[in-house]
């Protein structure tokens, strides 16, 4: 023989709104079989049965009613049960949603707070331009400067030098590149009002180390057209900086014939044996490209700034161009060029070692 299912049970027994007594395995469900086998309750059970509130149960299972007194005080004893659970989940549901709507309140009013704006917004930023930490002596400081760049607004010329000189760190490719950009704007705009090249050539120098180099490449084309017979210095300073632009963008044959024209414009002026030495050495004529290097520091380009550039060009390039370029340079000045294997610069491992 089968035992009975536990909803015929419950409901014979009248729990069958007790999810417990419905199901196998749970206590209340063996009580009702050992009820239904005529064996004997436990002490234990009785008093989960009054526990639980089945008084009903409890009096018929202890010999105070029979069955069919069981079954008409039960009847009413559900009701009521059902009645009270209906009533505490209505006011459960009406808790939660009080509780909800705190916190909804409290939520919106955490995020309105202007001490928590200011926070995101200074989180932001300093996400935008890369930068983890910044010194609460220096903090207000530096986050005036971020927002002005952040707002496209120029910084005052002491401000960048103390970036770029007393907290170098915090002069990060992203910080440089707002900067460039804003002074590309800047000068672009004054180039546009009063025509003067150095504007031009000071807007195009700025795009491109802002990573706009087709705008400097335009930007140039339009001045070049527009000066006609201008002094050779005005011209030679456009060539090398519109050159420098083309280089950017890998057009290096059209780069190097406008150098070219800058050097034999200005042939004293270093800037643009510089650029020759760069360009020189991209194309893999290594030993033409060092002659350019070492005429651009005779007419007075720094070593500290060449040094700079060759460090630039070479993290730029295949594995293979660069070693044979580091060989070169080590061989032509051991000293000079000792950071160049030497394992303790973090430079030779960005260098050599990529």
């Amino acid at each position: 023989m089968h035992p009975p299912e536990p909803s015929n049970l419950a409901a014979k027994y009248l729990v069958d709104d007790m999810p417990g007594a419905r199901a196998r395995g749970i206590r209340s469900h063996g009580i009702l079989m050992k009820i239904e086998a005529g064996g004997a309750v436990s002490e234990l059970a009785q008093a989960y049965l009054v526990m639980t509130q089945l008084h009903c149960l409890h009096s018929f299972v202890v010999g105070r009613t029979d069955f069919e007194t069981f079954r008409r005080d039960a009847v009413i004893e559900r009701a009521h049960r059902m009645d009270t659970a209906e009533i505490s989940a209505v006011e459960a549901a009406a808790k939660e949603a009080r509780r909800k709507d705190e916190l909804a309140r409290a939520s919106a009013a955490f995020f309105a707070d202007p001490a928590y704006r200011r926070r995101q917004e200074s989180k932001q930023l300093r996400r935008k331009f890369n930068l983890n930490y910044i010194d609460p002596e220096h903090y207000p400081r530096a986050m005036r400067m971020l927002q002005a760049l952040s707002r496209g607004k120029r910084l005052k010329q002491v401000d960048v030098l103390w970036l770029q000189t007393e907290v170098e760190e915090w002069w990060t490719d992203e910080v440089a590149s707002a900067w460039h950009l804003v002074e590309a704007e800047v000068h672009t705009a004054a180039w546009r009002k009063t025509r003067d090249p150095w504007d031009a050539i000071y807007a195009s120098s700025h795009w491109r180390k802002g990573n706009r180099a087709e705008f400097a490449i335009s930007l140039t084309g339009e001045a070049l057209a527009a000066m006609g017979m201008a002094e050779p210095k005005v011209r030679s300073a456009l060539a090398t900086t519109r050159a420098a632009a083309l280089r950017a963008v890998a057009r290096l044959t059209e780069a190097k014939a406008l150098a070219e024209h800058a050097h034999a414009s200005m042939p004293d002026d270093y800037r643009p044996c510089t650029l020759l030495g760069a360009i020189h050495i991209e194309i893999g004529e290594y030993d033409v490209g060092l002659d350019w290097v070492e005429k651009a520091e005779r007419l007075g380009a720094e070593k500290g700034a060449v040094d700079h550039d060759i460090r630039a060009l070479l993290a730029r390039m295949p594995i293979a161009q660069r070693n044979r370029v580091a060989g070169l340079l080590i061989e032509q000045d051991p000293e000079r060029f000792s950071w160049l294997r030497s394992k303790r610069d973090p430079a030779h491992r960005s260098v050599l070692s990529r």
